[in-house]
Formats: structure tokens, sequence, C-alpha cells
């Protein structure tokens, strides 16, 4: 067919053609933004060696302690350093390749950590007073005693104190148990707990001697260790000393001249109602504190080991009272350093934690520990017994075997302690009652034995890490 309607193959694909441009008037096409042909064109960066090592000789201590360039990196980003900065003076292409670069300079520095405080650290003046303060409460006697019927007195007395010291040791720690909850709910207990202890330690002597003056003896007696058992749970031990200023003025007259019967006796007195009006202004000020909502009480049988342990301790100090007087003396003062050493025991363990790798290492220095403070507790009472006459090998043991005790339950470990020191008490005072042998050697025995298992259980159960962490 012809005319001018005919086409011919491929017609209108050749007009197409004919309208497109050439290709060399085309505008070029979009790369895509993943395309890196341009990039890979483009002439990399020399790295400029003096002054990459004079960047890192200036952070040479921010980088040292690094442990992997990402952190090197963080570093200049801080300082805020720019790309264009990095490649122009660096020669570097960004951050991350810097960062590298000067990880690989700098060695690794790691500084030690400061020291941390002490959690432990003792308060030097308050252990020395609270020694000072066991012992003055025996001016008392020494003024009262000449007048008259002091042997008569004494098995009273020293019933009501054993009962005292065992009231007082439980009692102590069920206050401090209820401290953690509230100074209200400590101070019920410690009110309570003082009137009933006192109550009983002079329902004691009231039987032991059946009667008679010496109950009322016996009474002040448990009233101003119930009182003092107060204070010094309670932190109040410079009260205390300001309350026992007439027993101190009085022994210190003594030498001088004879006080008299008025003073022998009024002194005493003085110093026992003063510290019981100082008790009562404090229990005051204690129980104005607002209660805790659902404090839990604790129970009895949680302070039941530290009564007995309590017994036993008084029970071993009376036994060697009983050969070697100026010893209890001796031994009074000295709860105070043994207080001080228990606190430098703990210290000590926990900065052993921080110098040892391995469980064995730290049982080792455990050991140590232990061994360097029964030695600085031993040796200044071994001139202190020469003086005193009583004997330096009985008291040394008998010493050990308090502070190993008092040790444990610093650590809340009390069952071993209070049965292992009743052991030793009972049979003490059975070989010396019944006259049986080894006689007088029984008790230094019996505390060398005492010593050696609580110095086991101290380094079975006080040497693991887990327990000073």
């Amino acid at each position: 067919m012809s005319g001018p309607m005919a086409l011919e193959p491929g017609g209108a694909e050749q007009d197409t053609l004919a309208l497109r441009p050439p290709a060399a008037l085309r505008p070029p096409r979009a790369l895509p933004a993943d395309d890196t042909t341009l990039t890979m064109r483009l002439p990399r960066p020399v790295p400029d060696q003096e002054e990459v090592d004079r960047l890192a000789a200036d952070l040479a201590d921010r980088i040292g302690p690094a442990v992997h360039p990402y952190e090197v990196a963080a570093l200049l980003e801080a300082e805020g350093l720019p790309t264009d900065v990095i490649r122009r003076r660096y020669g570097h292409p960004n951050l991350f390749s810097l960062a590298s670069a000067l990880y690989e300079r700098v060695p690794r520095t790691f500084p030690d950590p400061a020291p941390a405080p002490d959690p432990w650290r003792p308060d030097t003046v308050r252990c020395l007073l609270r020694g000072v303060l066991f012992a003055l409460p025996g001016l008392a006697y020494l003024l009262v005693a000449p007048l008259g019927q002091a042997a008569r007195y004494a098995p009273a007395l020293i019933a009501a104190g054993v009962v005292s010291w065992a009231w007082g040791q439980a009692l102590g720690h069920r206050a401090h148990l209820r401290l953690a909850t509230g100074r209200h709910e400590a101070g019920r207990t410690l009110l309570t707990g003082a009137a009933l202890g006192a109550a009983l330690a002079t329902a004691t002597a009231a039987v032991v001697a059946g009667g008679g003056p010496v109950v009322l003896a016996a009474a002040a007696q448990s009233l101003y260790l119930a009182a003092a058992s107060v204070l010094l749970v309670l932190a109040r031990e410079r009260l205390l000393l300001a309350a026992l200023t007439p027993l101190i003025a009085g022994a210190a007259l003594l030498p001088w001249r004879e006080p008299g019967p008025v003073l022998r006796l009024g002194l005493p007195l003085l110093a026992l109602a003063a510290t019981l009006a100082t008790t009562g202004r404090v229990l005051r000020g204690v129980l104005g504190t607002p209660p805790v909502p659902g404090a839990r009480r604790p129970p009895l049988r949680a302070s039941l080991p530290y009564g007995l342990f309590g017994l036993a301790a008084a029970s071993l100090v009376l036994l060697e009272g009983r050969q070697h007087p100026y010893a209890v003396i001796v031994l009074t003062v000295s709860m105070g350093p043994a207080e001080w050493l228990l606190y430098r025991y703990r210290g000590r363990s926990v900065a052993a934690l921080r110098a040892t790798a391995t469980p064995t290492a730290f049982l080792l220095r455990s050991a140590g520990l232990l061994a360097l403070c029964l030695l600085a507790y031993l040796l200044p009472l071994t001139p202190a017994a020469l003086l005193t006459g009583a004997d330096p090998a009985a008291l040394l043991l008998l010493a050990a075997t308090l502070w190993t005790a008092l040790l444990l339950q610093a650590f809340g470990i009390a069952w071993p302690p209070a049965l292992i020191c009743l052991t030793a008490a009972g049979c003490a005072a059975l070989v010396t009652l019944l006259r049986l042998p080894p006689g007088p050697a029984a008790l230094p025995l019996c505390c060398a034995a005492a010593a050696l298992c609580l110095s086991v259980c101290v380094l079975w159960l006080l040497g693991r890490p887990a327990v000073h962490a």
C-alpha cells in the first residue's frame, strides 16, 4: 500500500532517536549514595608524623589508661577536633584513624587508684577512755573498804557483779541491734533491760548473803553498772567520766589525808547519783526521738550467746582474781587497747583484700595479722603482770582468750566463743573448787586450750575474703 499514510518498518523508532541529544550534550548520570568512584579518585592524605607525635605527647597521660582506640577517639571528640583539621594538620582521613595512631604510639599506663579511707579506723581517745572507765569504779571499793565488813560483803558483791556482767553483755548486744532500727527503740530496750538487770543482780546478792546491809551495797553496785552500760552503749563516755569525778577526787585525796567516814561513803554515793541522773537525762533525750513505724524486735535468743560469754568471762577473771587480785585491774584497763586492736584488725583485713590475689595468700596474711595483734595486746601486759605480782603466763593466756573471743564476736560469730569460754571456765572452776590436780595451774591450762581453739576458729572463719568484703 502506498500513500502518505503508509509507514515504513522502523520509522517511528528512527523518529524517536532523532529527537535525543548527542551523548556529549546529555547531563552526567547521578551516582548512587554508596558509589565510591569519586572518593577513590581523591588523593589520600599523608600522615604528618611530627604533628601526630606532638599530639601524642600532649595527651599521653590521658591516652595511657585507655584500653581501646575507641576511648582515644572519644577523648579526641571531647577535645573538639573537626575532620578538616584532622585531615589537614595530622594527615589522617578521619577521627578513628588518628585515634588508632595515637593508641599505638602511647604505651599503656594504669595509675594506682587513690587509697580508700579505712572504714574501721578506730577512735583512739575513745578506746583509751573506755579502758579507764572500766577500771574507775574500783575506786569506790578502795574508799569504802576501810569502813569495815569488806570480807563479809565480798561474796554477795561478786555474785551480783557476775550477773551484771553477763546481763550487760546481752543487753548491750540487743541495744545495738535496736539502734539499727531507731534510737527510740534502743532507748526503750536500754531502759527496761537496765532496770531488770539491776533488780536481778540485787536479788542474786540477797540470796547469797541472806539479807542485811549487803543488799544495799549490792543494789548500789548493780544500779551503777546498769547505768554505766547504758551510757557506754550510747557512746556517752565523757559524760560518764564527768559523773565519776567525785570518785577521782576522793582517790586523789587518799595519799595526802584521811577523808573520814563521811567522805568515804559520801563520795561514792555522790558519783552514783550523778551517774543515775546523767543516764536519766540521756535516756530522756533518746526516748524523745520519734519511733520508727513497724520496727521489728530482734529475737531474744540472738543475744543469748553474748550473755553466756559475759558469764564465762566474768568467771575466768574472778578465778584469776582469787590468786592475783591486781591482775583484774590490769585486765580491766587493757580492755580499751583491746577494743582499739579489734578495729585495727578489721581495717587491716579490708586492706589485705586489695593486696592479695588468692584465698591462700589472704589466709596467710590473716594469720600474720592475728599474730601481730595478739603480740601488740599481750606485750604491754607482761611488765604490768610483773609489777602487780601476777603470774605472767596465766594473765597473758587469759587475755589472749578474751581478745580472740571478742574478735569473733565483733564479726557476729557468737556461739563458738561463748561455748569455748564456758567450757574453759567450767573446767577451771571445777578443778579449783574440788582442789583436783593440777591445782593452781588449771586456769592457765584451760585458758591455753581455749585460746588455741579460738585462734583456730579465727583463722577458719575469718581467714576467708568473703567475710571482710
